[in-house]
């Protein structure tokens, strides 16, 4: 099989805008693909890849989305000095609307549970975004009812991103995500792995690589648990459904546990220097369930979300 380049099939994607945006917001997207190799002894026919979006430059995947959803508000005369971008975050959203409300030149207002991780509230405060917190008890349902209110008591002070329901989370990895992927594995892609959180990646991406290639096997991944310790994740049974979730997508939906998902993170950082965080290691989890039940051969592209030296931190 032919090398994966690490920039898509050696040619430049157009990002979901028309015109690259300026500055940082510029460096959003085109990701490479890693080549792992915790599963070589088990299946050496079976190629897996590691779509790293922690180098995006706010550190997720939740940068694309978080782009997409600014330029809209911006380029409709929403968005602005005097119009600040509302919406809730259980974490990397938050900080991906900060930092490109600092680069953009529009104010951010986000309500994140109260126990939001340090990291991620520090990055927050650091770009400039005011916060209200909500219930820590309560966790990212809590934020979003909360969030909710603000906007109704105020609809004229802020453009509302609602990430959970804005088709724009989901058409921001149709357009470019999911490009990339079929680009970078030159269109040999045949499995595709992504954790539920707003659904957002697994939606858009699912979507357009069954657009591309109907026999792709697209496969979702929550935790088994709705206290589990995967931040970013839901439990869609005992969580408020994102209004894009489309479940049809999903040829297999996973529910994992969280201690080997942490193990395989673990791992993945120890015996290959990817250091990534917790979802992406139920991820890894999901592919070893894959390799568990027959899997052998075939191109496995896998979402890496996020990077896990802030949960180090987090947990020093």
């Amino acid at each position: 099989m032919a090398s994966f380049s690490a920039h898509p099939g050696g040619r430049r994607l157009r990002p979901a805008s028309s015109r690259r945006a300026p500055g940082i917001a510029g460096c959003v997207g085109r990701t490479p693909l890693l080549r792992l190799r915790l599963f070589q002894e088990r299946a050496p026919g079976l190629t897996v890849l590691g779509k790293a979006e922690f180098l995006n430059p706010g550190g997720s995947v939740k940068d694309r989305p978080a782009l997409r959803i600014a330029e809209d508000g911006l380029g409709r005369g929403l968005l602005g000095p005097g119009r600040a971008l509302l919406d809730s975050s259980s974490g990397n959203t938050g900080v991906a609307y900060a930092m490109l409300g600092a680069a953009l030149g529009f104010p951010v207002r986000l309500v994140v549970p109260g126990n939001v991780a340090r990291r991620a509230r520090r990055l927050m405060e650091r770009f400039g975004a005011e916060l209200t917190l909500s219930d820590p008890q309560e966790g990212s349902d809590g934020a979003i009812l909360l969030c909710r209110e603000i906007r109704e008591r105020e609809p004229d002070r802020y453009f509302f991103a609602d990430q959970y329901n804005n088709e724009l989370n989901w058409r921001a990895h149709y357009e470019t995500t999911a490009e990339e992927i079929w680009a970078q594995t030159e269109g040999r892609v045949t499995h595709f792995l992504a954790g539920l959180g707003t659904s957002g990646t697994f939606v858009g991406c699912s979507r357009r690589l069954k657009e591309l290639n109907p026999q792709v096997q697209c496969v979702s991944l929550e935790p088994d648990d709705p206290l589990h310790g995967l931040e970013g994740l839901k439990h869609m049974g005992s969580a408020i459904v994102p209004g894009i979730y489309d479940p049809g997508l999903s040829d297999r939906q996973l529910e994992g546990p969280t201690q080997p998902a942490l193990d395989l993170a673990a791992r993945l950082a120890r015996e290959e220097g990817v250091l990534a965080g917790h979802s992406s290691g139920l991820a890894l989890w999901g592919v070893e369930r894959l390799i568990t039940e027959g899997l052998r051969e075939g191109v496995v592209v896998l979402v890496l979300p996020d990077g896990g030296a802030g949960y180090l931190e987090e947990a020093a």
